[in-house]
């Protein structure tokens, strides 16, 4: 363990005891509502937290909160720092090792995306049963040692995927599945290359995800990934996008996504 996930992890456990934080859920743009505001829930600034991502992107908190639900102790990272910010595909690593330090076995990500689909309109869920890194990048490239050889054919976790389609039944939220292409960002994507995404397999383009996945199941975890359309891909039915609009739509739809990962969570310990 480094000195900085040392630290962090002391701060966390003098605000939260010894008891283990099972899960974490990464929220993206304008989805930081999700987490709520519980009685005793502890909220941390990821300024208080070394190695916690700093994002200077609005729609982005930077937090961590911690709260008790469905019986286990969840994390709640209220933003997440990207690549395009400063060029570091491992911008996330010093969070993520750090939940794992604490005991978190399971991962949530969720993000905002465009569509390169008609039938995903703005406002969609969709569960992410794949992905593709069109950006190039890895958060592993100069790591050392067997670890970064990281099978990736499984890097969304079957289970998980069951208990959120279950818990989207029951909260009678309708949930999509698509694959995610992750680009680079920070500009949106041309027509030219959301035609080419579609072509290719993809569903759902955005700029985030990819990385943490990665540098997730390299440590172990079992992932599961949510995105919140909130606009048609560029020149898709009109689709032009902006980051005002991608926040605007994203807290529109937050009740929907709060729905699901409140009946995940209130479940997850039951077979789906």
């Amino acid at each position: 363990m480094t000195p900085d996930c040392a630290t962090a992890v002391a701060r966390v456990r003098a605000a939260v005891g010894a008891t283990p934080v099972e899960l974490a859920i990464v929220l993206g743009t304008g989805l930081g509502c999700v987490a709520g505001d519980e009685p005793g829930d502890v909220t941390i600034p990821f300024a208080e937290l070394p190695g916690f991502p700093q994002s200077d992107v609005s729609g982005h908190a930077g937090q961590l909160v911690l709260s008790r639900r469905g019986g286990k102790l969840v994390a709640w990272l209220q933003g997440r720092a990207h690549y395009y910010e400063r060029g570091d595909a491992r911008a996330m690593s010093g969070a993520l090792d750090a939940l794992a330090q604490l005991g978190v076995t399971q991962l949530v990500v969720t993000s905002a995306s465009g569509s390169t689909r008609p039938d995903l309109a703005p406002g969609s869920l969709v569960l992410i049963s794949d992905h593709i890194n069109f950006s190039g990048m890895n958060p592993l490239i100069g790591a050392t040692g067997d670890s970064r050889f990281v099978p990736m054919t499984q890097a969304y976790d079957a289970g998980l995927a069951a208990q959120l389609k279950t818990a989207a039944r029951r909260a009678d939220v309708t949930l999509g599945e698509g694959v995610y292409m992750w680009f680079s960002g920070p500009s949106f994507e041309t027509p030219a290359e959301v035609r080419m995404a579609a072509r290719l397999g993809a569903d759902l383009v955005g700029m985030s995800t990819v990385p943490e996945v990665i540098l997730a199941r390299r440590l172990g975890l079992r992932v599961a990934g949510l995105s919140l359309v909130t606009n048609f891909a560029a020149g898709l039915a009109g689709g032009d996008p902006d980051h005002a609009g991608t926040k605007r739509v994203a807290t529109a739809g937050a009740g929907a996504m709060k729905r699901l990962l409140d009946g995940f969570l209130l479940h997850s310990n039951e077979d789906p």
